[in-house]
């Protein structure tokens, strides 16, 4: 509860309001069967229609009353949920953007995406009928019993011993389901993990046939689910019927002891009505205060998932590292580099060392799984290092913060990622300042402006969700001029290429090489045409350095890359 309570205090007044008003309505709501037993016992007994007309009015006026200070206890519950879970879904999101890589992969993207969406929404739901109910049916269930007291302390004898009965059975069913809502927050979770991976490979589950082995696995998933939400329910569903049962023997229990009274003279027919319409008053106030109870215990799992990933820590890497000032143009130094994922032992990279100056190209080439991503991974800081030292223009970049290598770094990572607005919203993500003159250059280097060209709105034209009406050399070309954007210090070319022919690629790079801040280049790639010209070319198998140096001296000295390069092209052309 210390949780929601720092959302709630800033909406303090709200909070106060909204069950007062809610009470004051419960206030009035009691008088109403004590209007009803003078009806019959005064009116109706002497035929006063007079009398009946005026209570009748009385009762208007309290249900006037009751609708206004109900309309306005809703506004401020509303209120003080709405905005509560507007904030707390705005921390939570805050607070995903600061989770580095490793905090990511930890939690997963299905499970942070579930607890910002329906966990909030079932703690702002929460908020918004504990506000309202919270003080209003207990009031009204001691309320009633003290009311029943006044009419005749016997027959309220029955009042007090079937509220504690009541309230065992709400326990029990709070107790029983509580545990059973976190498993199914749970389960939601890898249902929601498997739909969202399954419709983004959808290509590739059609391309193999595959949509029979999908469904049976999401089939499995959500029986499990179906199943855990049965059992819940199962337990739900005897709340309701065992108040009824409860309360209506209450009432007979009324009946029988008060028409006894009655018989003697002792109580009135009114006042036997006034105990039903109290005891109705309770089953009608504890079937709310337990569908309340499971609303609330749904929103505790929400509340309890929400604090774990609050208080989970965004980044576990180390954040100090040594200054050493560079000396003249060296913008990147690796010495003696080995990595591993966190929670991992098997390092894929290991005793990586080479420097890089303003300008120069260097070439990363190796198999798949040779370490090539987890390089760029580690350069960019993405993930901390297992030893050794990464400096960017004389800084370790464990120093660094990741507001500072973004700017000193520019990465076009291997899966070309563009977002639903426009062409230029797109290219202004990395320098939101830039101006139209400016875009139009960074498209023209990454051999991108044929394409916005031939939009129509050209640098306003449309871009949807993911870049999807653009091929993907075309994303590609408009990630890399994104990049070049923000003119950084280093740009990383992370197989970003892949989708180009060799002729727009070799352009490309012809371009990059004449930028006017001449940028260090990272080219990774599979293609020996695309490093072949760096000035120095890493040539990695399984994590470790197999090679560095031109393409003249690797195809003398390191046997993995005349491998690579001969398998690419011909003996007889790569000898020429």
């Amino acid at each position: 509860m210390k949780f929601v309570y720092q959302y709630l205090k800033t909406y303090k007044k709200e909070s106060i309001l909204a069950p007062l008003f809610k009470m004051l309505e419960a206030i009035f709501e009691l008088f109403v069967p004590l209007v009803v037993a003078a009806i019959i016992d005064v009116g109706i007994a002497n035929h006063d229609l007079q009398y009946v007309l005026s209570r009748c009015g009385l009762l208007l006026v309290l249900a006037v009353i009751g609708l206004t200070v109900a309309i306005t206890a809703q506004y401020f519950a509303a209120k003080a949920a709405i905005n509560s879970a507007c904030k707390m879904r705005e921390d939570l999101f805050y607070h995903i953007q600061d989770f580095s890589n490793g905090a990511i992969d930890q939690v997963g993207e299905a499970t942070l995406l579930t607890r910002i969406t329906n966990d909030i929404n079932q703690v702002q739901n929460g908020i918004n009928m504990f506000l309202r109910l919270f003080l209003r049916s207990p009031f009204i269930v001691f309320g009633a019993m003290v009311m029943a007291f006044t009419v005749d302390a016997k027959v309220a004898l029955l009042f007090v011993l079937v509220i504690p009965i009541l309230g065992i059975i709400v326990y029990f069913v709070m107790r029983s389901t509580l545990p059973m809502f976190r498993k199914i927050q749970g389960t939601l979770d890898r249902v929601l993990g498997l739909v969202s991976e399954n419709l983004e490979g959808i290509r590739v589950i059609r391309a193999f046939g595959n949509e029979e082995e999908q469904q049976e696995g999401f089939r499995q998933q959500t029986k499990e689910l179906y199943e855990r939400q049965i059992g819940a329910g199962k337990i739900q569903s005897l709340l309701n019927p065992a108040t009824y049962v409860i309360v209506n023997l209450a009432v007979v229990g009324i009946l029988w002891f008060a028409g006894g009274q009655v018989n003697r003279g002792v109580l009135t027919t009114g006042s036997v009505v006034a105990l039903v319409n109290y005891m109705s008053q309770i089953l009608v106030e504890l079937i709310k205060l337990a569908n309340l109870i499971v609303l609330l215990t749904r929103a505790f799992s929400s509340v309890t998932r929400i604090q774990e990933v609050m208080e989970m820590p965004a980044d576990e890497r180390r954040h100090e590292g040594a200054t050493t000032k560079s000396l003249g143009r060296e913008v990147l130094s690796l010495s003696d580099v080995s990595f591993a994922y966190p929670n991992t032992i098997e390092e894929v990279l290991s005793k990586v060392t080479l420097k890089m100056e303003a300008g120069e190209t260097l070439g990363v080439i190796g198999g798949t799984g040779s370490g090539k991503s987890s390089l760029v991974h580690a350069i960019c800081h993405d993930y901390d290092v297992a030893s050794g030292q990464i400096r960017l223009v004389g800084e370790d970049v464990a120093g660094l913060t990741d507001e500072r290598i973004a700017r000193i770094i520019g990465v076009v990572p291997q899966k070309a990622q563009l977002f639903a607005g426009t062409i230029a919203e797109n290219l202004r993500v990395g320098n939101e300042n830039a101006t139209d003159e400016e875009l139009w250059e960074a498209l023209e280097a990454a051999c991108a402006k044929e394409v916005v060209e031939g939009k129509d709105g050209q640098l306003q034209a449309g871009v949807v969700k993911g870049g999807r009406n653009f091929s993907g050399g075309q994303r590609q070309r408009l990630t890399i001029a994104r990049a070049l954007v923000k003119k950084p210090w280093l740009l990383i070319l992370d197989d970003s290429a892949s989708a180009l022919d060799l002729g727009t690629e070799a352009r490309l790079r012809k371009n990059i090489r004449e930028l006017s801040w001449h940028p260090a280049t990272i080219i990774v790639s599979q293609r020996a045409s695309s490093v072949r010209e760096a000035d120095q070319i890493l040539v990695l198998e399984n994590g470790e350095v197999a090679g560095l140096g031109t393409h003249q001296e690797l195809m003398k000295d390191c046997e993995v890359y005349q491998e690579i390069y001969y398998s690419q092209f011909p003996r007889e052309e790569a000898m020429a």
